[in-house]
Protein backbone atom coordinates (compact mmCIF):
# COMPACT_ATOMS: atom_id res chain seq x y z
CA UNK A 1 0.00 0.00 0.00
CA UNK A 2 1.74 3.43 -1.46
CA UNK A 3 0.41 6.47 0.58
CA UNK A 4 0.32 10.26 -0.24
CA UNK A 5 3.24 11.43 2.14
CA UNK A 6 3.52 14.90 2.95
CA UNK A 7 6.84 16.54 1.67
CA UNK A 8 7.89 17.87 4.71
CA UNK A 9 7.85 15.11 6.52
CA UNK A 10 9.71 13.21 3.73
CA UNK A 11 12.61 16.15 2.95
CA UNK A 12 14.43 17.50 5.91
CA UNK A 13 14.58 21.45 6.06
CA UNK A 14 18.79 21.01 5.34
CA UNK A 15 17.51 19.38 2.18
CA UNK A 16 15.40 21.92 1.36
CA UNK A 17 17.96 24.44 1.96
CA UNK A 18 20.19 23.01 -0.42
CA UNK A 19 17.77 22.68 -2.83
CA UNK A 20 17.76 26.18 -2.85
CA UNK A 21 20.95 27.39 -2.46
CA UNK A 22 21.96 25.02 -5.49
CA UNK A 23 19.52 26.75 -7.22
CA UNK A 24 20.82 29.83 -6.74
CA UNK A 25 23.94 29.19 -7.62
CA UNK A 26 23.13 27.51 -10.97
CA UNK A 27 20.99 30.27 -11.77
CA UNK A 28 23.64 32.69 -11.37
CA UNK A 29 22.34 34.78 -8.59
CA UNK A 30 25.49 35.66 -5.77
CA UNK A 31 24.13 38.04 -4.11
CA UNK A 32 20.80 36.07 -2.66
CA UNK A 33 23.12 33.19 -2.55
CA UNK A 34 25.51 34.46 -0.46
CA UNK A 35 22.87 35.95 1.69
CA UNK A 36 21.40 32.39 1.97
CA UNK A 37 24.22 30.63 2.58
CA UNK A 38 24.89 32.71 6.14
CA UNK A 39 21.07 32.44 7.07
CA UNK A 40 21.35 28.91 6.46
CA UNK A 41 25.23 27.58 7.21
CA UNK A 42 25.85 26.71 3.68
CA UNK A 43 29.39 27.25 2.29
CA UNK A 44 29.61 29.40 -1.23
CA UNK A 45 31.52 27.39 -3.75
CA UNK A 46 35.05 28.36 -4.34
CA UNK A 47 34.15 30.37 -7.80
CA UNK A 48 32.16 33.11 -6.22
CA UNK A 49 34.08 35.30 -9.04
CA UNK A 50 32.70 33.20 -11.43
CA UNK A 51 29.85 33.82 -10.30
CA UNK A 52 29.09 36.97 -9.86
CA UNK A 53 30.69 37.59 -13.44
CA UNK A 54 28.10 34.84 -14.97
CA UNK A 55 25.47 36.50 -13.72
CA UNK A 56 26.64 40.21 -14.57
CA UNK A 57 27.08 38.38 -18.08
CA UNK A 58 23.59 37.58 -17.82
CA UNK A 59 22.43 40.72 -16.65
CA UNK A 60 23.86 42.71 -19.30
CA UNK A 61 21.80 40.43 -22.00
CA UNK A 62 18.61 41.29 -20.40
CA UNK A 63 19.90 45.12 -20.18
CA UNK A 64 20.76 44.67 -23.87
CA UNK A 65 23.68 45.87 -23.35
CA UNK A 66 25.04 42.60 -25.92
CA UNK A 67 28.70 43.76 -26.88
CA UNK A 68 29.34 44.34 -22.97
CA UNK A 69 28.28 40.74 -22.48
CA UNK A 70 30.17 39.04 -25.47
CA UNK A 71 33.46 40.81 -24.35
CA UNK A 72 33.12 39.70 -20.32
CA UNK A 73 31.81 36.26 -21.70
CA UNK A 74 34.92 36.15 -23.62
CA UNK A 75 37.02 36.83 -20.54
CA UNK A 76 35.59 34.72 -18.39
CA UNK A 77 35.20 31.46 -21.15
CA UNK A 78 36.92 32.59 -24.14
CA UNK A 79 35.94 29.13 -25.85
CA UNK A 80 32.53 29.17 -25.46
CA UNK A 81 31.15 31.24 -28.54
CA UNK A 82 34.58 29.85 -30.87
CA UNK A 83 32.80 26.24 -30.12
CA UNK A 84 29.40 27.48 -30.19
CA UNK A 85 28.46 28.80 -33.45
CA UNK A 86 25.00 28.89 -33.34
CA UNK A 87 25.14 30.59 -29.93
CA UNK A 88 27.84 33.31 -30.79
CA UNK A 89 24.98 34.17 -33.76
CA UNK A 90 22.33 34.60 -31.65
CA UNK A 91 24.24 37.08 -29.39
CA UNK A 92 25.02 38.83 -33.02
CA UNK A 93 22.02 38.92 -33.91
CA UNK A 94 20.26 39.98 -30.70
CA UNK A 95 23.19 43.09 -31.14
CA UNK A 96 21.41 43.58 -34.39
CA UNK A 97 17.66 43.66 -32.74
CA UNK A 98 19.32 46.36 -29.91
CA UNK A 99 20.70 48.61 -32.88
CA UNK A 100 17.49 48.55 -34.90
CA UNK A 101 15.39 49.12 -31.62
CA UNK A 102 17.60 52.24 -30.88
CA UNK A 103 16.66 52.80 -34.84
CA UNK A 104 13.13 52.91 -34.32
CA UNK A 105 13.17 54.51 -31.13
CA UNK A 106 13.69 57.61 -32.65
CA UNK A 107 10.46 59.99 -33.14
CA UNK A 108 8.84 59.27 -36.70
CA UNK A 109 11.22 55.88 -36.73
CA UNK A 110 13.79 57.59 -39.48
CA UNK A 111 16.70 56.73 -37.13
CA UNK A 112 20.02 56.14 -38.47
CA UNK A 113 20.15 52.72 -40.35
CA UNK A 114 23.41 52.73 -40.85
CA UNK A 115 24.48 51.51 -37.19
CA UNK A 116 22.40 48.84 -38.21
CA UNK A 117 23.26 47.86 -41.77
CA UNK A 118 27.15 48.05 -40.99
CA UNK A 119 26.71 45.76 -37.70
CA UNK A 120 24.66 42.91 -39.82
CA UNK A 121 26.88 43.03 -43.19
CA UNK A 122 29.93 43.15 -41.19
CA UNK A 123 28.99 40.18 -38.09
CA UNK A 124 26.24 38.56 -39.15
CA UNK A 125 26.23 38.65 -43.09
CA UNK A 126 29.36 36.27 -43.40
CA UNK A 127 28.25 33.78 -40.98
CA UNK A 128 24.55 33.85 -42.70
CA UNK A 129 25.41 31.69 -45.33
CA UNK A 130 27.00 28.75 -43.57
CA UNK A 131 23.58 28.07 -42.21
CA UNK A 132 20.12 28.13 -43.25
CA UNK A 133 18.83 28.84 -39.85
CA UNK A 134 21.14 31.71 -39.69
CA UNK A 135 20.25 33.10 -43.23
CA UNK A 136 16.34 32.81 -42.23
CA UNK A 137 17.20 34.58 -38.47
CA UNK A 138 19.64 36.80 -40.51
CA UNK A 139 16.24 37.72 -42.92
CA UNK A 140 13.72 37.78 -40.46
CA UNK A 141 15.48 40.36 -38.03
CA UNK A 142 16.36 42.76 -41.27
CA UNK A 143 12.44 42.99 -41.67
CA UNK A 144 12.76 44.87 -38.31
CA UNK A 145 13.92 48.08 -40.37
CA UNK A 146 11.28 47.42 -43.26
CA UNK A 147 8.00 47.42 -41.35
CA UNK A 148 6.49 50.11 -38.70
CA UNK A 149 7.53 48.84 -35.37
CA UNK A 150 3.98 49.02 -34.27
CA UNK A 151 2.27 47.09 -37.49
CA UNK A 152 4.59 44.19 -37.12
CA UNK A 153 3.64 40.24 -37.49
CA UNK A 154 3.63 38.15 -34.16
CA UNK A 155 7.38 36.65 -35.75
CA UNK A 156 8.52 39.65 -36.00
CA UNK A 157 7.50 41.66 -33.01
CA UNK A 158 8.32 39.12 -30.67
CA UNK A 159 11.99 39.83 -31.72
CA UNK A 160 11.50 43.18 -29.94
CA UNK A 161 9.94 41.44 -26.79
CA UNK A 162 12.52 40.68 -23.26
CA UNK A 163 11.84 37.03 -24.15
CA UNK A 164 14.19 36.86 -26.57
CA UNK A 165 16.78 38.35 -24.07
CA UNK A 166 16.35 35.91 -21.40
CA UNK A 167 16.20 32.81 -23.55
CA UNK A 168 19.73 34.04 -25.15
CA UNK A 169 20.92 34.71 -21.73
CA UNK A 170 20.07 31.46 -20.16
CA UNK A 171 21.77 29.59 -23.58
CA UNK A 172 25.26 31.94 -22.40
CA UNK A 173 24.55 30.91 -18.56
CA UNK A 174 24.04 27.05 -19.73
CA UNK A 175 27.19 27.41 -22.02
CA UNK A 176 29.21 28.81 -19.32
CA UNK A 177 28.36 26.11 -16.64
CA UNK A 178 29.18 23.21 -19.27
CA UNK A 179 32.06 24.71 -20.02
CA UNK A 180 33.19 24.97 -16.46
CA UNK A 181 31.79 21.24 -16.21
CA UNK A 182 28.82 22.34 -14.20
CA UNK A 183 25.21 21.26 -14.00
CA UNK A 184 23.41 22.98 -16.54
CA UNK A 185 20.13 23.04 -14.91
CA UNK A 186 19.50 23.37 -10.67
CA UNK A 187 18.86 20.27 -9.20
CA UNK A 188 15.30 21.37 -8.01
CA UNK A 189 14.02 21.65 -11.75
CA UNK A 190 14.96 18.05 -12.17
CA UNK A 191 12.78 17.48 -8.92
CA UNK A 192 10.12 19.11 -10.45
CA UNK A 193 9.75 16.86 -13.61
CA UNK A 194 10.70 13.84 -11.87
CA UNK A 195 7.72 14.63 -10.08
CA UNK A 196 5.24 16.21 -12.66
CA UNK A 197 5.94 12.57 -14.64
CA UNK A 198 5.25 10.27 -11.67
CA UNK A 199 1.63 11.93 -11.02
CA UNK A 200 1.00 11.64 -14.91
CA UNK A 201 2.16 8.30 -14.82
CA UNK A 202 0.13 7.47 -12.10
CA UNK A 203 -2.78 9.21 -13.65
CA UNK A 204 -2.64 7.31 -16.45
CA UNK A 205 -2.43 4.24 -14.86
CA UNK A 206 -6.04 5.19 -13.34
CA UNK A 207 -4.87 5.10 -9.74
CA UNK A 208 -7.20 6.80 -6.84
CA UNK A 209 -5.35 10.36 -7.27
CA UNK A 210 -6.79 13.25 -5.35
CA UNK A 211 -7.57 16.52 -7.77
CA UNK A 212 -4.61 18.65 -6.44
CA UNK A 213 -1.41 17.61 -5.12
CA UNK A 214 0.25 20.16 -3.50
CA UNK A 215 3.84 20.68 -2.59
CA UNK A 216 3.20 20.74 0.49
CA UNK A 217 6.22 23.55 1.01
CA UNK A 218 3.97 26.72 1.52
CA UNK A 219 1.19 27.44 4.34
CA UNK A 220 -1.49 28.20 1.20
CA UNK A 221 -0.97 24.61 -0.57
CA UNK A 222 -1.09 23.42 3.21
CA UNK A 223 -4.14 25.03 4.00
CA UNK A 224 -6.36 23.69 0.74
CA UNK A 225 -4.83 20.17 -0.51
CA UNK A 226 -7.20 17.90 -0.79
CA UNK A 227 -8.14 15.47 2.28
CA UNK A 228 -5.84 14.19 4.86
CA UNK A 229 -2.37 13.81 4.25
CA UNK A 230 -1.72 9.79 4.49
CA UNK A 231 -5.18 8.67 2.65
CA UNK A 232 -4.16 5.84 0.50
CA UNK A 233 -2.91 6.74 -3.15
CA UNK A 234 -2.13 3.33 -4.93
CA UNK A 235 -3.07 -0.27 -4.04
Amino acid sequence: MMTIINWESLLKITDINALIFDYLITEGYPSAAAKFSKEANLRLPHAEESLRARRQIQHSIQSGNIKEAVEALNELEPQVLDSNPSLHFALLRLQLVELIRVCNATPGGKGDLTPALTFASTHLAPRAPTNNEFMEDLERTMALLVFPADSLEPPLAALLRPELRRTVADRVNKAILTAQNARRDASIRGLVRLRAWAEDTARLSKKDLPSHIGLGLDGDERGSSTGNAHEPMVS
